[in-house]
């Protein structure tokens, strides 16, 4: 399987904050970024893969700053390590108040998605080739974020 480049996959989505989308305070629902990110994460890790995935784990979400109604919401997600069936996603949400002209990060998160068959098993995806700065950095701490992951104590 020929490795790909972190651009082939790279992916940005702007959505407007609503205010069915915010809480009391006219602040987005973290739960409704939540769902942005995962839906992002699943598309570049389809493009990336060219297979349906699924959601393995939701490894981090760190909440950096709130949006409120009136912001663009910009996401942006690449592929930065992949396993064998798996493929590490990394998320940044920046919230634009497009009046004012401010941009700031608001979440950045890292997911686990698996890409899998028409029969729902895991199959083998092509490795990745970072390219820019961020994308190298990236890289080369995927496998100390994987063994975080696997050295996690199952809550049961």
């Amino acid at each position: 399987m020929e490795p790909l480049p972190v651009r082939y996959s790279r992916m940005t989505q702007t959505r407007l904050v609503l205010p069915p989308d915010t809480n009391h305070l006219d602040t987005i629902f973290g739960g409704k970024v939540l769902s942005y990110i995962d839906e992002i994460a699943a598309l570049t890790a389809m493009k990336h893969s060219n297979c349906v995935v699924v959601t393995a784990s939701i490894d981090s979400v760190d909440f950096l700053s709130s949006a409120k109604v009136g912001d663009a919401l910009t996401l942006e997600a690449c592929v930065t390590s992949t396993g064998r069936t798996s493929m590490e996603v990394y998320v940044k949400v920046f919230a634009d108040d497009l009046l004012q002209g401010q941009k700031v990060m608001t979440t950045e998160s890292f997911l686990t998605m698996v890409a899998v068959d028409v029969e729902g098993r895991p199959t083998p995806v092509p490795p990745i080739i970072p390219e820019t700065e961020e994308d190298k950095q990236l890289f080369e701490t995927a496998p100390s974020r994987r063994e975080h992951r696997k050295s996690r104590p199952a809550l049961r």
